[in-house]
C-alpha cells in the first residue's frame, strides 16, 4: 500500500517501495548493454587493483608464508609429541620450541667459540684459494681479477628487485627473521583461529574444497619441512665427519675448519640445488689451502654427500611429500631469488609446492574424484 497525503499540491509518497526505485537515483545507468559494460570495467578494475597491491605488499607476503612454513615445522613436532605425550597443544607446541631453543643455545655457547674461531680464518682462507685461482686463469689467459669478479657481484646486487632492499642488510634480515618466528609461534599455537578466519571469506559453497585443499597443503608441507630438516642434518653430520676424521683412513690430515663447513652446508641444504653448490665451493676451496691430496679428498666427500642425499635420501622424502622436477625448481629460485633476495631463494621451493598440491586438488576435484572435506578437527 502506497500512503499518499496533499500538501499544498505536492504528493509525498513513504513507502520502501518509492525509496528502491532505481529510476530515482541519478547514478543509475539506464541502459543495459551499457550498465553491463560499467559492470564489467569495474571488475577488471577490482582485479586490476588487487593485483597491484599484492605486488606493493609481496614482501609482506612471503614474510607471512614464511611464518606459515616455520608454523608447519613446529605443528610437525608437537604431533610427533601427541604419539608418546596425550596433552594440550599449547604445552607440546611450549615443548617443541624450547627444544628448538636448547639447540640453538648449546650451539652457541658451546660449538659457538670453535666455530666462531674458525669463522674468523674463513674469509682469509677464501680470498687466499680465489687469488690462485685468478693468478692461475690469468697465465692460461683468461683477462679476469678479483674486480671483475666484485664488479658482475655488484651488478647481480643492483639488478634485485627494490623489494629487497626492504629486507636488505643485517638489520632488515635479523628484523624479517624475528617477524618470521613471532607470527609463525601465533599460527603454531592456534592455527585454527587463522583457519576459520579464511574460510569464512570464502564463498560458502566452495568451503569443503577449501578445507580440503588446505588440510593436503598442511600435510605435504609438514612432510617436506620434515624431510628437508632430515636432510640438513644428514648433509652438515656426515660433512662434518667425513672432513673432521675420515681423510684419517687414507693418510690425510683433517681439513680445515671442517665444524664450520658441516654447519655452512646444512643450513645452505635448505635451499635446494643453489645451496648445495655454495658450500661445494665453499669446501673445496679451503680443502685445496691444504694442498691438492686434500683438495682432491674435498671433492670426494662433496660429490658422496651429495650423490647419497640426491639418488637415496631426497627421492625417499619425495616419495612421501611431493615430487618438484628439479628444473621447475631451480627456475623458481632463480625467479624468486631475483624478486625477493634470499628470502624468495629459501622459501621458493615450498611455495612451488603449494601451488602444486592446489592445482591436484582443483583437477581431483573436477573429475570427481575426492569428496570435499569439512573443516579439520584440532591436532
Amino acid at each position: 500500500m502506497t500512503d499518499t497525503t496533499s500538501d499544498g499540491g505536492r504528493t509525498s509518497r513513504n513507502d520502501l517501495a518509492y525509496h528502491d526505485d532505481p529510476g530515482a537515483s541519478p547514478t543509475y545507468i539506464g541502459n543495459p548493454k551499457l550498465r553491463f559494460e560499467a559492470g564489467r570495467a569495474l571488475v577488471w578494475g577490482l582485479v586490476l587493483g588487487i593485483l597491484w597491491l599484492t605486488v606493493h605488499i609481496s614482501q609482506s607476503l612471503l614474510v607471512i608464508f614464511g611464518a606459515m612454513v616455520f608454523a608447519c615445522m613446529i605443528d610437525g613436532g608437537a604431533r610427533l609429541i601427541a604419539k608418546v605425550l596425550p596433552i594440550g597443544r599449547g604445552l607440546r607446541v611450549a615443548i617443541v620450541l624450547l627444544f628448538v631453543t636448547a639447540f640453538f643455545v648449546w650451539l652457541g655457547y658451546f660449538a659457538g667459540s670453535q666455530i666462531s674461531q674458525q669463522a674468523a680464518q674463513f674469509p682469509a682462507i677464501v680470498n687466499e684459494q680465489l687469488a690462485r685461482v685468478f693468478a692461475y686463469l690469468q697465465e692460461q689467459g683468461f683477462a679476469i681479477g678479483p674486480d671483475d669478479i666484485e664488479r658482475l657481484a655488484g651488478n647481480l646486487a643492483s639488478g634485485v628487485g627494490t623489494v629487497t632492499k626492504a629486507i636488505g642488510g643485517i638489520f632488515g634480515g635479523v628484523t624479517t627473521l624475528a617477524l618470521i618466528v613471532i607470527i609463525g609461534i601465533y599460527f603454531a599455537i592456534d592455527p585454527r583461529i587463522y583457519e576459520r578466519g579464511v574460510a569464512w571469506m570464502v564463498p560458502a559453497g566452495q568451503r569443503g574444497a577449501f578445507y580440503d585443499t588446505l588440510s593436503h597443503q598442511a600435510y605435504t608441507l609438514r612432510r617436506l619441512m620434515a624431510g628437508r630438516l632430515v636432510g640438513m642434518t644428514f648433509e652438515g653430520f656426515f660433512t662434518w665427519i667425513m672432513l673432521a676424521f675420515g681423510g684419517m683412513l687414507i693418510g690425510i690430515q683433517p681439513v680445515p675448519m671442517a665444524a664450520l663447513l658441516g654447519l655452512l652446508t646444512g643450513l645452505l641444504a635448505f635451499i635446494p640445488n643453489i645451496g648445495a653448490i655454495i658450500s661445494g665451493v665453499l669446501m673445496v676451496l679451503v680443502g685445496f689451502s691444504g694442498g691438492v691430496d686434500m683438495g682432491l679428498y674435498t671433492i670426494f666427500v662433496y660429490f658422496l654427500v651429495q650423490n647419497f642425499d640426491g639418488y637415496v635420501l631426497v627421492p625417499m622424502i619425495a616419495k612421501k611429500t611431493v615430487d618438484l622436477a628439479p628444473g621447475l625448481v631451480l627456475s623458481a629460485q632463480l625467479i624468486f631469488g631475483v624478486l625477493f633476495g634470499i628470502l624468495g631463494l629459501a622459501l621458493a621451493d615450498p611455495l612451488l609446492a603449494m601451488i602444486k598440491v592446489a592445482l591436484e586438488r582443483r583437477s581431483s576435484r573436477r573429475k570427481g574424484d575426492v569428496e570435499p572435506a569439512q573443516a579439520p578437527e584440532p591436532a
